[in-house]
């Protein structure tokens, strides 16, 4: 959902939180259109060793390739432009948190190589509560290509299955890590979507009407770009194209081949919050969003008025939002009702992952257990391989904001858990502690906020608990020196940040990773190497998904589709200027952000 833009464009406001061939696709083809092949197997669950040969392929890169080997670029000129293969980015060396010391590639030795998904944002478009009228105060403020989320991120799916061993370790993928923000409208249907890709499964991305798109894109408003229309929208007076049949391509059924490795999720604001910001559960809200009245626009005046609450936090109960969808429901129109587009609870949302049906590779909660029902906790601990473990936390607001923040009770478990996995560590007063008993291990630690995201602000859904922000979480890290990294998501932007302390062996990394539904549309591998030395490792590399980097207007394949998904997240609003411009560079990051070499000392 678009709903946490300002007057500011969407994008800046995140930022200040913080060839064209037939590629892989196991889903339908339309009348008269290309086959895609079929998928080509890949390794299998929970297999660490050292990557077999695939078998060869006639599929060209990205198909099973990182971004070492060859990226997106885009080409030519104009209002809309297309992208083409370009050169890999390079990796680079990082040793602001310990030196690297020559032979160590001779030495090393691999401890864990798993993916991170962040920021998928499965989205039904089609949802009476999203709130693209937005757009009207900013232009960023709706994405013309999330009706196409679930097609994108299929071919994110294929990625992983097609991607053999770790570039620096030869690894296998042991498990991919979904850092949250998982679906977008925090509703029911959308969390089947998610759950349904992850562990394979046939998707239709299509609410309401079962024969016929309902959303903004067809609507006839000059605010919103109009695919199949001849309609002079102001996106194509900037050069969208028009792409005839493309609304009823991006709602018939795809397929996901599923993962063929075990996966875990961690929630992120817009999988506890209506559009990540909104009330929850509240009653008005519910009926709306699965009622038969949709707005699609709303006076400038609320539009002003919205974006003023929601960059302010000031309002968890959504009152501002309400009061506008009652006072402009003249201007509404008429929509299938669809009861499956029901608000998730934190337990509809424990309870779903626990569901047998969706254990795709494993495994069963995807990190959570029955126990977790008790209090809808939504935070564990995981084993990623011998001697590493992996910690997950819950840093969403459950009253209503984007922001995030962790409750004084899992601050307390937080530590007692790194106490548990750490033979010595300091205590808050500086002094070392030390524990014998212990089971030692390299942690690295997941959630979906980053640290410039998290914040004191009280939550209204847990009033008697304490809220505390990135900088606590920072300093208790930093008191345990088996931690090596934070990753995270939520800003949408490629970040890694050196969390330095004067005790080296208590500096980490903090790895912010960019979303799968805006520019760039990355996810990441990571690869944790011991390098016998006192010093480890954290190789990251970014992965695009396996569609083909040049868009065929022609192709409303779900290949082309996912094509078409990364072309025009390229050619949003704000970011079509090309690579030089401020918006694209943040969001993608500089070199440092992206293939990258993280030292640290070992603890």
């Amino acid at each position: 959902m678009a709903g946490i833009a300002s007057t500011t464009d969407r994008r800046r406001f995140l930022l200040s939180s913080g060839a064209a061939v037939v590629a892989v696709g196991a889903a339908y083809v339309l009348p008269g259109q290309r086959s895609s092949a079929h998928p080509v197997a890949g390794p299998a669950p929970g297999d660490t060793g050292a990557a077999p040969a695939r078998p060869a392929v006639k599929r060209a890169a990205p198909y099973g390739a990182t971004t070492l080997q060859t990226t997106a670029r885009l080409t030519g000129s104009g209002g809309y432009r297309h992208l083409v293969s370009g050169p890999g980015w390079p990796l680079v060396v990082r040793g602001e948190l310990a030196a690297a010391r020559r032979g160590r590639e001779d030495r090393r030795a691999a401890l864990a190589c798993f993916v991170q998904f962040t920021d998928l944002h499965v989205a039904d478009v089609q949802s009476p509560l999203r709130t693209e009228y937005l757009r009207a105060g900013s232009p960023g403020s709706w994405r013309g290509q999330e009706a196409l989320s679930v097609a994108g991120a299929v071919s994110l799916v294929e990625q992983v299955n097609a991607l053999g061993g770790g570039p620096h370790t030869g690894r296998l993928p042991a498990f991919v890590m979904s850092t949250g923000d998982n679906m977008d409208n925090n509703s029911m249907v959308e969390l089947e979507w998610f759950l349904t890709l992850m562990s394979g499964g046939r998707i239709t991305p299509n609410t309401g009407d079962p024969a016929a798109y309902e959303g903004v894109q067809n609507c006839g408003l000059p605010l919103y770009w109009h695919p199949d229309a001849g309609l002079r929208d102001q996106d194509k007076l900037r050069g969208m194209p028009r792409i005839p049949g493309y609304l009823e391509a991006a709602i018939r059924p795809v397929t996901s081949p599923g993962l063929r490795i075990p996966w875990y999720s961690t929630p992120g604001n817009h999988d506890d919050l209506p559009g990540g910001c909104l009330a929850p559960q509240d009653p008005f809200l519910s009926d709306y969003v699965t009622g038969a009245r949709k707005l699609f626009s709303v006076p400038d005046a609320d539009v002003a008025a919205f974006n003023k609450v929601q960059e302010s936090g000031d309002d968890p109960k959504s009152t501002v939002l309400k009061e506008i969808l009652r006072h402009n429901a003249r201007r509404a129109r008429t929509v299938t009702a669809d009861p499956r587009r029901r608000l998730a609870t934190p337990h509809d949302y424990l309870r779903a992952h626990l569901d047998p049906a969706y254990a795709g590779a494993g495994p069963i909660g995807h990190g959570y257990t029955e126990n977790h029902l008790d209090g809808d906790r939504m935070y564990y601990t995981f084993r990623i391989a011998d001697g590493v473990v992996g910690i997950s936390m819950d840093t969403t607001y459950r009253s209503g904001h984007f922001e995030g923040s962790l409750g004084a009770g899992q601050l307390r478990w937080l530590e007692r858990t790194l106490a548990a996995h750490s033979a010595r560590h300091y205590d808050a007063d500086g002094r070392l502690v030390r524990n014998p008993a212990a089971d030692d291990a390299h942690v690295l630690v997941f959630s979906h906020h980053h640290s410039p995201s998290m914040t004191r602000r009280p939550d209204a859904a847990r009033t008697d608990e304490i809220r505390h922000d990135g900088a606590e979480v920072i300093e208790l890290l930093s008191r345990f020196p088996n931690v090596v990294a934070w990753i995270n998501g939520h800003s949408h932007v490629n970040r890694i940040t050196p969390h330095a302390h004067p005790v080296p062996a208590r500096s980490f990394w903090e790895v912010n990773t960019a979303s799968h539904v805006d520019y760039p549309q990355h996810a990441r591998l990571l690869e944790l190497v011991d390098n016998q030395d006192g010093t480890l490792s954290l190789f990251t590399t970014l992965v695009e998904s396996a569609a083909p980097h040049r868009a065929d207007f022609g192709d409303l394949s779900a290949v082309g589709l996912a094509s078409l998904y990364r072309e025009l997240a390229y050619n949003a609003p704000g970011l079509a200027v090309g690579m030089g411009s401020g918006v694209h560079e943040e969001m993608a990051g500089t070199a440092a952000d992206r293939n990258t070499e993280l030292l640290v000392r070992r603890g």
